[in-house]
């Protein structure tokens, strides 16, 4: 009894010292998606082929289109982007440009941690972190299996937090699958 006592407290006194900032991962696949990079997106310009077409977001977080040359997509939504595209096309280029921006294909995610193939998995929707760990081949014998660590870039700054398996996987995010003790 004693020593299941002295675990409990171990077990406490680690957890309050884990580097996870619960709560501020923010669950909801409601919100916008914001592009970054990795992100490969399909830009039309109605009425000019010769500037639509697909384009990579580089590790800036830019595009590379002609005529307007570099433009900011990090941390935009696909709305935002084409409204600043439309502006840039605008100034002098094309008389009234309509621009439409879809992602083509997502930036990837992460697996880390006691998984049988930790790695770089292309991003799907509807991701929950149980799918992403069976995507990584499963859990290994050691494995904690009623949760693991997200990390996600929240407001310019990279946030740990500790998930239930049943927590929203989006594009860019690192799952952790945490070693249990016994």
């Amino acid at each position: 009894m004693f020593a299941r006592l002295v675990l409990l407290g171990l077990t406490l006194a680690v957890g309050a010292c884990a580097p996870t900032l619960a709560g501020r991962i923010d669950p909801s696949v409601d919100q916008p998606y914001l592009l970054g990079p990795g992100d490969k997106l399909r830009v039309v310009v109605f009425g000019q082929e010769g500037l639509s077409n697909s384009y990579a977001v580089d590790a800036a977080g830019k595009i590379n289109m002609p005529l307007i040359a570099q433009v900011e997509a990090r941390d935009r939504t696909t709305e935002q982007l084409s409204r600043v595209i439309a502006a840039r096309l605008r100034d002098g280029y094309v008389r009234e440009p309509h621009v439409a921006v879809e992602v083509e294909s997502y930036r990837p995610f992460f697996v880390l941690g006691e998984v049988t193939a930790a790695g770089q998995y292309a991003y799907v929707n509807g991701l929950t972190v149980e799918k992403a760990i069976a995507v990584a081949g499963g859990y290994t014998p050691r494995a904690q299996r009623y949760g693991a660590v997200v990390a996600r870039v929240v407001r310019g700054q990279i946030m740990h937090e500790a998930v239930p398996l049943s927590f929203p996987v989006r594009p860019g995010d690192t799952i952790t699958v945490e070693e249990r003790w016994f």
